[in-house]
């Protein structure tokens, strides 16, 4: 008769530090509970995300976890994390079960989220501040306290820079000491590319392009739905960070954007190309009519 085993909060929380739950691995499964997205999860909602995310070992269903002792372990993890005490828990609050360098990132990921491309530009040109073209090593630092403080969080300054070394050691990709535009890219991904959305419409010769039978990739109406998505202020132009943000879409559709590196320089030559053939007016902008050129011919 096998040996019957028992788990705490302690057993659960080495197993998950074995597994390395990452960061990224955690959210998955959180966001397969929190579908409202309110931050929080309760009752057996708890016991079956504490199951779920035992699976991500490639186990299946740990069948050495009755459920009796899996509500005994939610009971101990509500008595440690649940700190305002009202029978849910947050986000945050079940993190810290993870390594300290992936509870801190899932920290700040979950304050810092961004919608979409044009708002990772922003954050990009905000904290490039000497306009290098790098988030370098002080900068990271700069970011990383911001994101903290917007969820309350203090932090001292030997703390703060033990995670900015964390995070260049885990994005740093070529070991530099600062982070490229792609790499703050993998930093802080955003939560949707939106050109995603015409994936099957898109042709493989090229990003939003004719097909080469000469068959349109785009709908008119898809088409104002891309250029609407990019105006975000509305005023019927896509310009600055609008336009880099599309751009960084765009190039990150590639089927083989994955193994290509691109940068903040490539970005703004790509707009000055841009700029050149398409901006008819020269007043710097693309309108919608302009930005229509760079894309199958409409009927």
């Amino acid at each position: 008769m096998a040996e019957k085993r028992t788990i705490d909060l302690k057993r659960f929380q080495e197993r998950l530090h074995k597994m390395a739950v990452t960061a990224d691995d955690f959210q998955k499964v959180w966001e397969q509970f929190d579908e409202d997205s309110n931050g929080y999860i309760e009752g057996k909602e708890i016991e079956t995300f504490l199951r779920t995310l035992l699976k991500g070992d490639g186990g299946g269903q740990d069948e050495t976890i009755s459920d009796g002792l899996l509500a005994d372990l939610t009971k101990e993890i509500m008595e440690k994390y649940d700190a305002n005490l009202d029978n849910k828990i947050e986000m945050s609050e079940l993190a810290e079960m993870l390594q300290p360098e992936e509870n801190f990132l899932l920290l700040f990921r979950s304050t810092a989220g961004l919608n979409s491309s044009i708002e990772f530009m922003e954050t990009w040109r905000k904290y490039d501040t000497d306009k290098s073209g790098y988030i370098e090593s002080q900068e990271l630092s700069k970011f990383l306290e911001d994101a903290l403080k917007k969820c309350g969080k203090e932090i001292t300054p030997d703390k703060l820079q033990e995670y900015t070394q964390t995070m260049l050691s885990l994005y740093d990709s070529n070991n530099d000491g600062k982070l490229e535009l792609k790499e703050m890219a993998k930093l802080l991904p955003v939560k949707e590319n939106f050109l995603k959305r015409f994936e099957t419409k898109c042709a493989k010769s090229g990003p939003l392009m004719p097909s080469k039978d000469g068959h349109k990739t785009l709908s008119k109406a898809d088409f104002e739905r891309v250029f609407n998505h990019y105006d975000r202020d509305g005023n019927g132009m896509i310009e600055g960070d609008e336009l880099k943000g599309f751009l960084k879409d765009l190039m990150e559709h590639e089927d083989d954007a994955k193994s290509k590196k691109y940068s903040d320089e490539d970005l703004e030559e790509m707009c000055q190309i841009l700029m050149k053939h398409l901006d008819l007016d020269g007043d710097g902008t693309l309108d919608l009519v302009e930005l229509k050129m760079l894309f199958c011919p409409l009927g």
